[in-house]
């Protein structure tokens, strides 16, 4: 059976043209290599790609047919390795790559920024995309849904909220150095806030484990050690997220707000303060999804004795979600 895939992908392969700005196709693996910074950014470029928002359920379908043709070796003639690549950008954008269902398009990683709002709005729409881009190897109630979300947005509000609140009242302080401090605790409050709303989100993969795959893919259990990586890996990106968003947007308007023109024209202020923060914001996303692969690797001596013994594989891999 394995030799017939093979034999099959081998066929699709070359079945596929060559292209010269596209390396040769490969079902399932990143265009760019996942062991460098730099290729995992253009990887996570790709998923966030707004664009992908737009692609219609025609296309999509397009796109999944193309890919099971390459799968099956039954390609036509002609495709290249860019359409190809193309095809499986379009489904990784979309399609969740545990159960393969259409993730509702506000919370794909590709609608984090331009279906981002303010305070709880903002939590609540963190909350919904670390759910729909979990690990999503074991099925969750719509119950522990609802209490991981309830707890998420009141911790991640609390939090805000309080230290701002916290600030405001804080009287020793001269006014320059209270508004200077104002400017940058939102950084701290939203880096816990995003903490805990990744962890009570997900909590329910720390309780029921999640799956960890051989070097062919094959299941070798389920662990609880893996889930704790895979959400200790995806706290420190939400903790790394606002780090561009809240520091570098006072940094650079504290030295704008000095220039000749923003000091003639005041009026400009709000809509370059607007085009800063979008520019960060931006930048931050894949900045912070790139610190880890989706597929992330660990040693099977790490994990639990009972899945250490089911393989000979001296690692295995997980999925440990966006």
């Amino acid at each position: 059976m394995a030799d017939t895939a093979t034999t099959a992908s081998a066929a699709a392969a070359s079945a596929a043209s060559a292209s010269s700005d596209a390396p040769p196709f490969q079902l399932g693996k990143p265009r760019f290599q996942q062991t460098s910074f730099y290729g995992r950014f253009r990887h996570f470029l790709d998923i966030i790609d707004p664009r992908t928002l737009f692609v219609t359920e025609r296309r999509l379908r397009e796109a999944v047919q193309l890919l099971e043709d390459y799968k099956h070796g039954t390609l036509r003639p002609g495709v290249t390795n860019e359409q190809l690549w193309s095809a499986q950008k379009i489904k990784q954008a979309i399609l969740h790559p545990d159960t393969n269902e259409k993730i509702f398009m506000p919370f794909r990683m590709s609608g984090y920024i331009p279906f981002g709002t303010p305070i709880w709005l903002n939590q609540s729409h963190n909350a919904c995309v670390n759910y729909a881009n979990r690990n999503a190897t074991k099925p969750s109630p719509a119950s522990k849904f609802i209490q991981g979300y309830l707890g998420a947005v009141i911790s991640a509000v609390s939090i805000a909220v309080g230290l701002n609140v916290l600030v405001q009242k804080a009287n020793k302080f001269t006014p320059a150095t209270r508004l200077l401090i104002q400017r940058f605790v939102p950084f701290p409050a939203v880096a816990s806030a995003n903490i805990c709303n990744v962890v009570l989100m997900r909590y329910g993969e720390l309780e029921e484990g999640i799956d960890v795959l051989d070097s062919d893919g094959n299941l070798v259990g389920s662990s609880k050690i893996a889930a704790r990586h895979a959400l200790l890996e995806t706290a420190l990106t939400r903790v790394v997220l606002p780090m561009p968003i809240l520091v570098l947007p006072p940094i650079v308007m504290s030295m704008l707000e000095k220039t000749a023109l923003l000091q003639a024209r005041p009026r400009l202020l709000l809509p370059v303060q607007s085009l800063v923060c979008l520019a960060a914001f931006g930048l931050a996303l894949p900045l912070a999804i790139s610190l880890f692969p989706q597929m992330s690797e660990i040693e099977t001596s790490q994990l639990e004795p009972e899945i250490a013994q089911a393989t000979s594989s001296r690692t295995v891999v997980y999925n440990k979600g966006l």
